[in-house]
C-alpha cells in the first residue's frame, strides 16, 4: 500500500511541475507578433495567455503558422481562396486552441497529433477530389482545433454586427 502511494504522490508532484514548467515556458516564449494583414498568403499568428481573433481575406492563402499556448479563439479563412497547389497550417496547441472557420466546399486534411487533436464539425457532404485542400499538421498537446463552417456565434444563433 505505501507504495501506491508513493507513486499517486510521484505522479501528482510530476504533474504539478509539468504545469509550472509549462506556464514558465510559455510565458518566455510569449511574444508580440505584429498583427498580420489579413490579406496576406502566410500567417503566423500567436495567442500565449491571451485571445486570437483573425479573419482572412488572402487571395492565393498558402498557410503559416498558429500557435496557441493557454489561449486560444478563432480563425475565419471563410473569405480567404486557397492557393491552387493548396496549404498547410501548421499548429501547435498547449492547453489551447480554438475554432478553425473553413469553406464548406474545401477539403481538410489532418495530421495534428498529440493529447487533443481536431474534430470537423462540418455537415457530411461529398466533396470533389480536385475541391481546394487545406492540411493541417503539427500538435496539440491537452488542446485542439474544431473545425467548422460558421463562426461560433452564427452557430449558437448570436448576431454578428460588422
Amino acid at each position: 500500500m505505501k507504495a501506491i502511494g508513493r507513486a499517486i504522490s510521484l505522479l501528482l508532484f510530476g504533474w504539478f511541475m509539468f504545469m509550472i514548467g509549462a506556464m514558465i515556458y510559455a510565458a518566455m516564449k510569449r511574444r508580440e507578433v505584429v498583427p498580420t494583414d489579413p490579406a496576406a498568403d502566410e500567417v503566423d499568428l500567436v495567442a500565449n495567455f491571451a485571445p486570437l481573433e483573425f479573419h482572412s481575406a488572402s487571395g492565393h492563402f498558402k498557410g503559416g503558422s498558429v500557435t496557441t499556448m493557454f489561449g486560444g479563439g478563432e480563425l475565419d479563412l471563410r473569405d480567404a481562396v486557397l492557393d491552387p497547389e493548396g496549404a498547410t497550417l501548421h499548429l501547435s496547441a498547449l492547453f489551447g486552441g480554438g475554432n478553425l472557420v473553413v469553406p464548406e466546399t474545401w477539403n481538410v486534411e489532418s495530421r495534428l497529433v498529440g493529447i487533443g487533436g481536431v474534430g470537423d464539425g462540418r455537415p457530411k457532404v461529398e466533396r470533389t477530389p480536385d475541391a481546394p485542400t487545406l492540411r493541417l499538421e503539427g500538435t496539440a498537446i491537452f488542446g485542439g482545433w474544431g473545425i467548422t463552417s460558421a463562426p461560433a456565434r452564427e452557430e449558437h444563433g448570436e448576431t454578428v454586427t460588422a
